[in-house]
């Protein structure tokens, strides 16, 4: 009896073990298609720990985003659509350097350090599948604007150094909007093509160029698909595997003394009572 008794109890206990994994891998299957071993979460409220700082989450921490009592506000799954929510507001927590509230990805190449990033000689690429989820209208009637892809610029310990700066903020290359209904992207351009080194590592010595926007309308709560490719001396930012624009200028190659890193999310470009963005990602991967 009692060897009957342990088969039985055996047997029940696989069967749970069973479930258990095919519930994991059913849960598992629901989530959005990210390795996040190699991104940091931002998201617009201020860390406990940290006064006067927003809250992140770098790995492993970030795996627990929907569990994450802060975390979880602004960053949570959709089950329905397997996507990811990133969702912000003029909360007036910031990162060091800007005016608006952001809930998005900073990527690691090693993980849990953001010592070490790119260059554009060594290139990468970046694709990803989004859709803006619903977004506010402002006074005017014309709704607000988020940016949901960047190529960030930081400065290596010795440029900090050379230049006199407290941080290793650079300036962004890329800023990817979806702006009424159209994907915008916006570049920099380097003011004095003549200047020497130490200058071009200032961030006054970049300008804004005028932007250029896809032919493509992407409407709320439709997938698209976003890539950007970089190498020595030029970008090229994809829609869709349809329409492409190419940078492939002097100010790109003058850009090449620059480290560089990945971000993708909702980084919200509003400081107006009661306006909000929801930014979903259904995939997201970055290769150098």
């Amino acid at each position: 009896m009692n060897i009957q008794f342990s088969k039985i109890l055996l047997l029940t206990v696989l069967a749970t073990a069973t479930i258990s994994n095919a519930q994991d891998k059913k849960s598992k299957s629901k989530t959005a298609k990210i390795d996040w071993s190699h991104w940091t979460v931002t998201v617009p409220e201020e860390n406990p720990d940290k006064p006067g700082k927003p809250y992140s989450l770098g790995y492993p921490e970030i795996l627990n985003y929907a569990e994450d009592k802060i975390a979880s506000k602004y960053m949570y799954d959709d089950p329905k659509d397997k996507s990811v929510v990133f969702y912000a507001f003029p909360s007036g927590v910031t990162t060091a350097n800007t005016h608006y509230s952001r809930s998005e990805l900073r990527e690691t190449m090693e993980t849990g350090s953001n010592k070490v990033n790119w260059t554009f000689a060594k290139g990468g690429k970046m694709r990803g599948t989004y859709a803006i989820d619903d977004i506010s209208k402002e006074p005017d009637g014309k709704y607000s604007r988020v940016i949901i892809a960047q190529i960030h610029g930081v400065l290596t310990d010795e440029q900090r150094d050379l230049i006199g700066q407290k941080d290793n903020n650079a300036p962004p290359i890329l800023k990817v909007y979806w702006d009424k209904g159209k994907i915008r992207v916006k570049t920099k351009v380097l003011k004095d093509l003549n200047a020497p080194y130490k200058e071009m590592l200032s961030e006054h010595a970049w300008g804004d160029d005028e932007g250029r926007n896809f032919k493509e309308k992407i409407d709320l709560n439709t997938r698209f698909t976003l890539e950007v490719k970089v190498s020595d001396g030029r970008m090229e930012v994809i829609l869709n595997d349809t329409e492409s624009l190419v940078y492939d200028d002097i100010h790109m190659k003058k850009w090449g003394i620059f480290e560089n890193y990945f971000k993708a999310g909702n980084y919200f470009q509003s400081k107006t009572p009661g306006t909000f963005a929801k930014v979903k990602i259904y995939s997201l991967q970055v290769t150098h």
